[in-house]
């Protein structure tokens, strides 16, 4: 599954220069990781974000927001995010400073 690479450059720009930041190919997409945990990426035309067990419910309740589920496990702290629901970069930048606090808060991998 292809992913839309406009989406994975406006979150680039959004992570800046942050040397924690690393990209790597994965669930047929293109995740963001800092200090080597995920914490958002592109599936498709959508937005992958990680934000935790305990954000799980208050980010569902977002706009375009709805679980992360690929093969029929929800993944617990996850969100994704509808592509459309992020069109605007002030959103985006939201969801992309969620996902890269909560994944900086992990130990480093």
């Amino acid at each position: 599954m292809a992913y839309d690479e406009g989406l994975a450059e406006r979150i680039r720009s959004n992570l800046g220069d942050d040397p924690d930041v690393t990209e790597k190919r994965m669930f047929g997409g293109l995740a963001f990781l800092v200090g080597g945990n995920m914490a958002v990426g592109v599936t498709g035309d959508d937005l992958m974000v990680r934000v935790g067990p305990d954000a799980a419910e208050a980010a569902l309740a977002r706009p375009g927001a709805r679980v992360f589920d690929m093969t029929g496990r929800p993944m617990r702290g996850w969100v994704v995010v509808a592509g459309s629901a992020v069109a605007e970069d002030d959103v985006l930048g939201a969801w992309v400073d969620e996902g890269r606090a909560f994944a900086r808060g992990l130990p480093p991998k």
